[in-house]
């Protein structure tokens, strides 16, 4: 028996390592959001554990010898997991206590919540309530090298502002029913979402998706009154490869339409990450790039990296109010590229914040009740409901 309670002890303590150790795997990284964005409910199994070991010990053990040996070890093991569990649920807390203030300094509105973290609700799924009938048109013309779609999220109030969502998936994949259920979510707040299509690499390299983007933001304006939208107040948001899309876009040709962009888990300065690109890494980026870009810059393609980045078309008082949000542990998407382009963006004066969850991977935000996704949602919402507030003011 006590073999087994070991058994389980290291599978439990290996999985909640991975708030803190970098993945070096897809599968490690799935296992490490399970480990981040679930693991409160993990660390109740290891506390169960725990409790059972001690147990069994008080029954096994003659009262005259110290508990230790294999039994001792499983309980070692499982107080370790137990904490290591717990750990994103303390970070997020910690990030909670400070993170309407750092909204309100960066953007300029009090904001109308000051509860970013309800632990209560980690343990709750999402209401059923929140959802809604959701519509999928086409929006590209016959001429298009494509038939690109989008599902449309309407909200309950006419004439809300929109929020088109691009997809990630490392530019050659994904799809844009990613996270639905952020979608629904985002829909019962108040703002219409259009989460979008593009076309993929290799197949279609940019600056194809850049242009699928504006493609899909004159749709909204010419449907705008059928939609019951207003077309005149966007945001747009991106994860992973999408956010690349989305800040190239909201940053490289300004249009007094989109008011703002979210990045979640992005990167914004392609030169650097060419420069940081490996075949070995977790993605092989080196052929990732060489999809999208065509490689490493050169003389023939540097127009294409430098439309491509963010970073460098940051122009005070043109570039959106932005939001960015990454995990500090992530080895898909390395964090540096938001804490650049957030540099880049303080140093002209563009409104912004940066939230880093230390614990954090990619796709954080799967889980909306958990740590990382109960901070997103607040973040996003508030960010939202500032930037337009100052709007009307």
């Amino acid at each position: 028996m006590r073999w087994m309670f070991l058994s389980f002890a290291v599978v439990l303590a290996a999985l909640s390592s991975l708030t803190w150790v970098p993945a070096w795997h897809v599968v490690v990284w799935q296992a490490a959001l399970l480990a981040g964005e679930f693991g409160h409910y993990l660390g109740l199994v290891a506390l169960v554990l725990v409790c059972v070991v001690i147990a069994y010990g008080a029954v096994v053990v003659e009262p005259d010898q110290p508990y230790w040996g294999v039994g001792g070890v499983a309980l070692g093991l499982g107080l370790i997991a137990t904490v290591m569990f717990f750990t994103p649920t303390g970070y997020a807390t910690k990030i909670a206590q400070r993170l309407p203030a750092k909204m309100e300094a960066a953007f300029g509105v009090e904001p109308a919540s000051s509860r970013p973290l309800n632990l209560r609700r980690m343990w709750l799924p999402l209401p059923a309530g929140e959802r809604v009938s959701v519509a999928t048109h086409i929006f590209t013309p016959t001429t298009w090298p494509q038939v690109l779609k989008l599902d449309f999220y309407p909200t309950a109030t006419a004439q809300a502002p929109v929020v088109i969502v691009v997809h990630g998936g490392g530019w050659d994949g994904g799809a844009r029913d990613q996270i639905p259920h952020f979608n629904h979510w985002l829909a019962g707040q108040g703002y219409n979402v259009a989460a979008i299509s593009y076309r993929l690499a290799p197949q279609y390299p940019w600056p194809a998706q850049r242009e699928d983007i504006r493609q899909a933001i004159a749709w909204l304006k010419a449907n705008a009154s059928p939609l019951q939208i207003d077309a005149s107040r966007i945001v747009l948001l991106g994860r992973s490869a999408g956010a690349q899309i989305a800040s190239a876009v909201a940053y490289g040709e300004p249009d007094p339409a989109v008011r703002g962009f979210i990045g979640l888990y992005g990167v914004y300065d392609m030169n650097f990450v060419w420069s940081i690109s490996r075949s070995d890494d977790v993605l092989n980026s080196i052929k990732l790039m060489e999809q999208f870009l065509g490689g490493a810059p050169t003389p023939a393609n540097q127009a294409d990296y430098d439309s491509a980045s963010a970073q460098g078309l940051v122009r005070p008082g043109e570039t959106p109010p932005t939001l960015l949000l990454h995990g500090t542990v992530d080895t898909l998407c390395w964090v540096k590229h938001s804490q650049r382009l957030a540099d880049q963006l303080q140093h002209s004066a563009v409104p912004h914040a940066l939230i880093e969850l230390p614990w954090a991977v990619h796709a954080f935000d799967y889980n909306l009740t958990g740590p990382g996704g109960q901070i997103t949602t607040y973040a996003i919402k508030t960010f939202l409901d500032e930037i337009f507030s100052i709007e009307k003011s």
